[in-house]
């Protein structure tokens, strides 16, 4: 990850001020990364163009990591947008109830074809991002928490191994 000094003392985002000196937004914990996890996978569905800017927006509302929700939104990438959105586009039409049409590429490509299409991707895509909020979310919250557990189990029996080890000293007169 990138240095915070070298990120608050780059130009484009001085438009956020002392917003980015809030240090949640580069603490690793369990609530700042799960929140995180959540806003990017959130922001991926959003329509391409401002993802990071939105998911860094969000990161400093919600006071969450930062690099971690930014870095997620690239998850959508030029390779990985047309099955996404030709997914959420068959969720919303089926939700929709409209019939589904078969992934052409030159009708996806060409953008006037979107306008017949707009509403079933928007649904689709918003219920995808929740979707894929809330499970980022839970399972890092549940991974953190696994990791916590056996973190502790490995300290008790460390404990244990010490105490069983040393013998006991009895002073005798």
């Amino acid at each position: 990850m990138p240095d915070p000094r070298q990120i608050l003392d780059n130009k484009y985002l001085r438009v956020f001020g002392t917003l980015l000196k809030d240090p949640n937004l580069w603490h690793l914990n369990r609530h700042s990364a799960a929140g995180a996890v959540a806003l990017g996978l959130f922001v991926m569905y959003l329509p391409p163009l401002g993802q990071m800017f939105v998911a860094a927006a969000g990161a400093i509302k919600l006071r969450v990591n930062l690099p971690i929700a930014v870095s997620l939104v690239w998850l959508s990438n030029p390779l990985t947008i047309p099955p996404m959105f030709y997914g959420a586009y068959v969720l919303g039409a089926w939700i929709l109830g409209e019939p589904i049409r078969a992934f052409e590429v030159h009708f996806w490509l060409d953008w006037h074809n979107w306008l017949g299409v707009v509403g079933p991707v928007m649904l689709g895509s918003l219920i995808c991002a929740s979707v894929c909020a809330l499970i980022g979310y839970f399972a890092v919250q549940g991974l953190w928490r696994l990791s916590l557990i056996r973190e502790i189990e490995l300290r008790r029996a460390r404990y244990a191994a010490i105490r069983t080890s040393t013998p006991s000293s009895s002073r005798q007169i």
